[in-house]
């Protein structure tokens, strides 16, 4: 990845992590933003975490354009988008690792958490999805859980956990950090010899150059362009 796409990218987190405040109590919601951690199986890479009294919120964020297809089980979604479709990792099958890492460093328990899909840009679910998959109202979705689970000293020591056990920030040691996280997918994929389920080619580490993705990694067909398949890497 270049320094210009990580730029990019860079800031168009940085525009998403200002949305939070726009919706959420600051003395309630504790919102970390682009948190990569080392686990027991390399890195994974959140795109935000929003620790309050009445649980942990972990998003995936996607901008998207065009139309968005995809079952809750289903191993992969659709984006259609100027007449042609293009295949991505279900983002509730990733969610599900970057919640497991949690777990893993906090210890909490599977009800302490909630998985959102937040879709930005100028995209609309076309089949039916679950209600924490959703392209508006993720602030409501997250003010609606009321049951208390942590203590206001809890919630204090799950955010000095987490920040604790980040890995540096910032927008030079963000770019290293990356760099390190595209290193440990690589090494991770590898080890599974993942291959395209289209085709049955490798399938290779890449960086999108182009669009409102650019900068962010993503597996494709080794056989491109005779084979278009791309999945999300994280």
């Amino acid at each position: 990845m270049s320094l210009k796409s990580f730029i990019k990218g860079w800031i168009g987190e940085t525009l998403g992590a200002m949305a939070h405040w726009a919706f959420l109590d600051r003395k309630t919601y504790h919102a970390l933003n682009n948190v990569t951690l080392q686990t027991s199986n390399g890195t994974t890479q959140i795109d935000h975490i929003i620790v309050s009294r009445y649980g942990i919120f972990v998003i995936e964020a996607k901008n998207y354009k065009g139309w968005i297809f995809g079952e809750a089980d289903s191993p992969q979604w659709t984006q259609s988008l100027y007449g042609r479709n293009y295949p991505f990792q279900n983002p509730l099958h990733q969610n599900y690792r970057h919640i497991r890492s949690l777990q893993e460093l906090l210890g909490c328990d599977d009800e302490d958490f909630f998985s959102i899909v937040m879709f930005w840009g100028d995209c609309e679910l076309k089949t039916p999805l679950p209600e924490n998959v959703m392209t508006h109202g993720y602030g409501l979705y997250i003010k609606r859980q009321r049951e208390v689970r942590f203590t206001d000293e809890e919630v204090a020591d799950i955010v000095a956990e987490i920040k604790a056990a980040m890995l540096a920030k910032g927008l030079i040691n963000s770019f290293i950090t990356r760099r390190r996280h595209r290193q440990s997918l690589t090494e991770r994929h590898a080890a599974a010899r993942e291959t395209c389920p289209n085709c049955g080619h490798p399938l290779v580490l890449r960086t999108a150059r182009h669009g409102a993705n650019a900068g962010q990694p993503f597996y494709g067909c080794s056989s491109f362009p005779a084979c278009r398949y791309t999945c999300d890497a994280g």
